[in-house]
This record gives C-alpha cells, structure tokens and sequence, in this order.
C-alpha cells in the first residue's frame, strides 16, 4: 500500500511507529485498519533499518475503542450480515485473530504505547506485543462477555500466557473495565507513564534494543520465546537453543559481539535479518486453520 488512510506509518532512528489514526472514532479497528497494520508490518520485517516497532493511537482519549461495529461506511468489522453455514469459510475468520497472528510473526520487538482507552480488540490485540506501556489514563476492558460473544484475536492463548490463567478468567468473565494499576499489578502492563512522558518512555526502549543488539540474536530471541512450548521438560528448548547457540556463535554477530566487548566500544552489528537468519529457521510448522 502507498498510501494508508486509518493509520500512520513512520521510521525515525531505526525506530517505526504505528499509530492508529481514527481519533474520531476513538481509534475503532475496522478491516481496513487491519490490513493497512498487516501491510505496515511487512514493510518493517523486510526493512533491516527498522530494529523496533512502536504502537500507539492518535488523539489523547483511545488507544482503540474496540471494534467499529457501525455500519454506515461498509468498513466495520461485523458489517457483513449475510449468513454463512459452513464454519470452514474464509470469512468466518476473525479480523482480530489475522492481525494477532500477523503481530506474533513480527521478526522485530513489538512495544505497545497505550496512551487511552484500550477495549476488546484495542487490548487483545496488544497481547502479542513484547513489551506493554501504558498511560495512567489508559482504561482496559476484555468485554466480551457483557457483548454475548467470547474473547477473540487468539486471546484465549496469548492472554493467560501472560498473566496467568485465573487472572486471564476474572477479566474475562467479569468483563470490567479496569485501569492501568491493575493492568501492572496483573502483570499485562511493564510500566505507567504520564501521557506526555509515555512516547519517550517507549522509545528509550526501542532505541536500547537498536543501539545495543544484534537483529539477528533479537529475532531468534523472539521467536524462542513465543514459540517453543512450555512443555513438560525443556528438552525442547535445548534442542532449539543448542542449535542456534551453535550457528550464531561463528556468525560475524558474535565476533562483533565479542571485539566491540575486548575493545570498550559499542557495536556495530553487520547481521541482518532479512540474509543472516540461521538455516533453520523457521523451525516449527504452522498449523492449518480450520
């Protein structure tokens, strides 16, 4: 896309930023927008200049107030009435689900910048960002359940990954709005900002993993951690991390690694991921959708 129309789309010091510009409409997702953050999200794994990605929404009110379920314009998530029998169809699929497995195959750290009001899929989708700021006006809401319909955008995974499973089925169930101090006493959210300190605050982290790290070690990290399964026994996490400790130990990152160390300097990583990725990965298959 050339040109996008529901976010913004911007790359400064090998930092990009997304921002969900809907300000109007507090930021409501609609299949535009997931498209438009789909397509952004491809631009930044294959740009190696970008080494993070920040996500925020316009406007000092939303980060994004769910899904826009006016239709008036033909663009709201549920504005297809027409029924479909057969569950297998394409268009049973989740719009917030695409995007949630979109964001979940970033090769670049996610860092979300919640700066308002963030329910349904304002906060689910946030769960497959690696690092989560929030504003201390920022309002969460898993509201499913007060709507008749049931958590989506694969939260029912990612969420009690992240907090727990009884904290996950109490925002869950209850369905409440809940402010940022519960978010960080339930683990959703790293930290609390005032709002015009929270932009810097997530930069100062973008930028701590651009200035610092390899590319290619972020990308196997973040796919490491999200990927290999917790399991019964980390046998599974040796074999994956015996592998790529092997391969990236003689790539140029690690001598890099290691000179810019004995030399007192900061490093200058030649590696990238879109040619330095090791011959393994991917590693794992991607389930069919059905």
């Amino acid at each position: 896309m050339s040109e996008y129309t529901q976010i913004l789309f911007d790359v400064t010091d090998r930092i990009a930023t997304i921002t969900l510009n809907r300000p109007e409409k507090m930021n409501a997702f609609t299949g535009t927008m997931m498209n438009e953050i789909i397509d952004a999200m491809d631009r930044t794994d294959a740009d190696d200049n970008v080494r993070a990605v920040i996500f925020t929404g316009a406007g000092d009110r939303a980060f994004c107030a769910g899904a826009d379920l006016t239709p008036d314009d033909g663009r709201a998530v549920f504005s297809n009435s027409e029924p479909v029998e057969d569950l297998s169809d394409p268009r049973v699929r989740d719009g917030g689900g695409l995007l949630t497995l979109r964001l979940y195959q970033s090769k670049k750290p996610l860092i979300s910048a919640c700066n308002g009001v963030a329910v349904g899929v304002g906060i689910t989708m946030q769960l497959p960002m690696d690092i989560r700021l929030a504003s201390d006006k920022a309002r969460y809401g898993f509201v499913f359940a007060r709507r008749g319909i049931v958590p989506e955008a694969c939260s029912s995974w990612f969420l009690p990954r992240l907090v727990g499973v009884s904290q996950a089925a109490e925002w869950c169930m209850t369905g409440r709005v809940f402010g940022a101090e519960e978010a960080l006493n339930g683990g959703l959210v790293r930290s609390i900002h005032a709002p015009e300190d929270l932009l810097g605050a997530a930069r100062a982290l973008a930028s701590e993993i651009a200035d610092n790290t390899s590319a290619v070690s972020v990308a196997m990290t973040r796919a490491m951690l999200w990927r290999i399964p917790p399991g019964n026994h980390p046998m599974e996490a040796h074999k994956i991390d015996s592998r790529a400790i092997y391969r990236l130990s003689k790539g140029k990152d690690a001598a890099e690694g290691v000179q810019s160390f004995l030399e007192k300097r900061a490093p200058v990583y030649p590696g990238t991921v879109s040619s330095d990725m090791p011959d393994f990965y991917p590693w794992w298959d991607e389930p069919a959708y059905e």
